[in-house]
C-alpha cells in the first residue's frame, strides 16, 4: 500500500495532499474530544501495533507494496479522529526513518490509510453495530467486518490516484486487479486480527474501547417509596 517517489506524478500527488492535510487538521480538532488522561496510553499503544504491523510488507505490482493496515482496529479502539492521526503519525515515521513510501507520495499514503482505510472501517463498524445486539462480541464482530471491507477500499483508493496520474508503464486494469486481488486477502488477515485484538481489550477494559462508549445501560437506583 506504500506508494514510492515518482509513481503518481506531481499534481495527483499534491492535489492528495492538500486532501489529506485538510483531513489530518479536523482530526485535531475532533480528536480533542476522545482523548483523555484514560485513553491517551491506549492510542499510543494502538499506533506501536501498527506501526509494526505496517513493517511487514508483501509486494504487489510495479514497485508498490501490500501490508495489513489497521485502521479500523484504531478507529474502534480510540475513535477515528485520534486513529486518523495515530496512522499518519506511523506514515510519517516510516517515510522519514525506514524510508517505506515516498516523501513526495506521504499526501497519497495519508489519505489512503489514514483517511479512508480509517473512515470506511468506521462507517461499516458503525453500520454493522446497529444490526447487532448490544453485547461486547457485538463490537468485535462489526470491528472484524469493518477492517475486512476497509483493507480493499484503501486499495481502490489508491487505483484512483493510479487511475488519475499514474507514471508508469502498467495498464489501470493490472494495477487495479493485483492491488484489490491482493488486498482482499490482507483484509482477511486484518480481520482475524482485528478481531481478536477488540475482544481482548473488550474483554479486560471495555470503558477503554470508543466504539463501545455509551452502549452500557447506566444503574438505577430505586428507594421503597417507588
Amino acid at each position: 500500500m506504500h506508494i514510492p517517489d515518482g509513481f503518481i506524478d506531481i499534481p495527483t500527488s499534491a492535489a492528495f495532499a492538500a486532501i489529506a492535510a485538510a483531513a489530518v487538521a479536523i482530526s485535531l480538532k475532533g480528536a480533542k474530544s476522545s482523548l483523555d488522561e484514560k485513553t491517551a496510553p491506549l492510542a499510543g499503544l494502538t499506533a506501536t501495533f501498527i506501526f509494526a504491523v505496517q513493517m511487514l510488507n508483501f509486494p504487489v505490482a510495479a514497485g508498490t507494496s501490500g501490508h495489513l493496515l489497521g485502521g479500523a482496529l484504531a478507529a474502534v479502539l480510540i475513535g477515528p479522529f485520534a486513529a486518523t492521526l495515530a496512522i499518519t503519525v506511523v506514515l510519517l515515521m516510516q517515510g522519514l526513518l525506514f524510508a517505506d513510501g515516498g516523501l513526495s507520495a506521504m499526501g497519497l499514503n495519508v489519505f489512503n490509510m489514514s483517511v479512508v482505510g480509517v473512515w470506511v472501517g468506521y462507517t461499516i463498524f458503525l453500520l454493522v453495530k446497529k444490526l447487532l445486539p448490544r453485547s461486547k462480541s457485538s463490537i468485535a464482530i462489526a470491528a472484524t467486518i469493518g477492517a475486512l471491507l476497509s483493507v480493499p477500499a484503501a486499495a481502490a483508493s489508491f487505483g484512483l490516484q493510479y487511475a488519475l496520474g499514474g507514471t508508469s508503464t502498467f495498464s489501470i486494469g493490472a494495477v487495479f486487479t493485483a492491488m484489490i486481488g491482493t488486498h482482499i486477502l490482507i483484509g482477511i488477515g486484518e480481520a482475524i486480527i482485528t478481531g481478536f485484538a477488540v475482544a481482548a481489550v473488550m474483554a479486560s477494559r471495555s470503558d477503554l474501547v470508543y466504539g463501545f462508549k455509551g452502549e452500557t445501560t447506566p444503574l438505577e437506583v430505586r428507594t421503597h417509596n417507588e
